[in-house]
This record gives C-alpha cells, structure tokens and sequence, in this order.
C-alpha cells in the first residue's frame, strides 16, 4: 500500500510542470480578473498531497471500505465467539450448580433417614427398658406383698401362741419366766 502511494506521488510529481509552464499565458490578463480567478487557498493537509488519480482513489477508497467491512466482521465474529464461550461456560456452571444441589439434597435426606432409624430405635429401647423398668417394679412390689404376707403371718402365729400361752399360765397359775425388762425379778 505504502509502495503505491509512493509511485503515484512520483507520477503526480513529473505531470505537474506542464501545468506549471501553462499558467504564464493568463497572467497577461486584466489584474482585476487575476484577483477574482485565484480560488482560495486549500488546506494545508492538501497541499502535502499532491492530487491523485480519480481511479486510483476509488481503489484506495474501496480498498479501505473493504478492510472496514472485514476488520467489523471480525469484531463481530469474536463477539459472536465470546458471547458463546460466555453463554457455554454460564451454562456448565449452572449445569454443575445444580448438581451439587441434587447431592446435597440426596446426602440431607440420607442423613435424616438415618436419623429418624436411630430415633425409632432408641424409642423402642426406650419402650423395652420401660417395660422392663415396669416389670421390676411389679416385681418388687410382689415381694414386698409376699413379706408383708409372711409377716403378718408369722405376728398372728406369735400373738396366737402368746395367747396360748397366757390361757396355759392362768390355767396353772405359774407366772412366765420372762417379763418385760421394766418389770424385772
């Protein structure tokens, strides 16, 4: 690109003294008119640049309409392309979000499970040892109503035999061999 613009510089630059050895016949004209012909001065930035062939700049303009259209295009490829990557990776991590979800969810309901097996196993151990408890009481109770049983019984016997015994002292009249301590011999 760089080596065209120099060949058309070179070009420009030999086919401007013909012009140049033309514009000596009108200056025999009117000062007047020399006044009212001179266009105004171009701009700088034109005056560096020497003019160019119309083909050639319909070239060079298509030629950087081109590269505008193709340097866009690949811009808005690689959005494309990033865009995708972007949706592509969102996608994959709410894909692998949602699957820590599910294993948490699975694991929580594991764990209550087996909480709830525990549970219900310490409950009917609960219930045995109740049970168990409730049958050592009935137990005890029992034999604390045999004793009493055997106690009472045994009284009655000694108050019978007590009873018999007085009837037999008064019948011989002897007195018995032991009294209480207070009352002693």
């Amino acid at each position: 690109m760089a080596e065209e613009e120099a060949k058309k510089v070179e070009v420009e630059v030999t086919e401007a003294p013909p012009a140049a050895a033309a514009e000596p016949e009108p200056a025999a004209k009117d000062v007047a008119e020399e006044k009212a012909v001179i266009p105004a001065p171009a701009p700088p930035a034109e005056e560096e640049k020497p003019p160019v062939d119309d083909s050639k700049a319909l070239a060079i303009v298509e030629n950087i309409a081109l590269a505008r259209v193709e340097t866009e295009k690949r811009n808005s490829l690689i959005k494309a392309w990033e865009e995708n990557e972007k949706t592509k990776a969102e996608n994959k991590a709410s894909k692998k979000l949602s699957a820590i979800l599910s294993w948490e969810n699975t694991k929580k309901a594991n764990i209550e499970a087996q909480l709830k097996k525990i549970e219900e196993q310490l409950e009917k151990k609960k219930a045995e040892y109740a049970e168990k408890m409730k049958n050592k009481v009935a137990i005890v109770h029992k034999e604390a109503e045999e004793k009493r049983a055997m106690v009472e019984a045994k009284r009655g016997e000694e108050v019978l035999k007590a009873e018999e015994m007085a009837a037999k002292y008064r019948a011989t009249g002897h007195a018995p061999k032991k009294l209480i301590g207070c009352f002693g011999a």
